[in-house]
């Protein structure tokens, strides 16, 4: 028994038409975040914090995505 749901790396969708997944970086702090940057309107969904390569690839896993993704600062 468990309070915790854990995923079976089970992969998610998105809507690949309006959405772009976009790395923010931090100039300053180096830190960075990976979501969604809605094509329409510019807005940016921040899905996870990378902390490794690990992060990134889970990320890339979860969403199907194959491609690199593009940083922004």
């Amino acid at each position: 028994m468990g309070f915790f749901k854990h995923k079976n790396n089970e992969t998610e969708s998105y809507d690949k038409e309006n959405l772009v997944p976009i790395i923010h970086a931090s100039i300053c702090t180096g830190e960075m975040v990976v979501g969604f940057k809605d094509k329409r309107d510019g807005k940016f969904t921040e899905i996870m914090l990378i902390q490794s390569p690990e992060d990134l690839e889970k990320f890339k896993k979860t969403y199907n995505i194959k491609e690199d993704i593009k940083k922004e600062y």
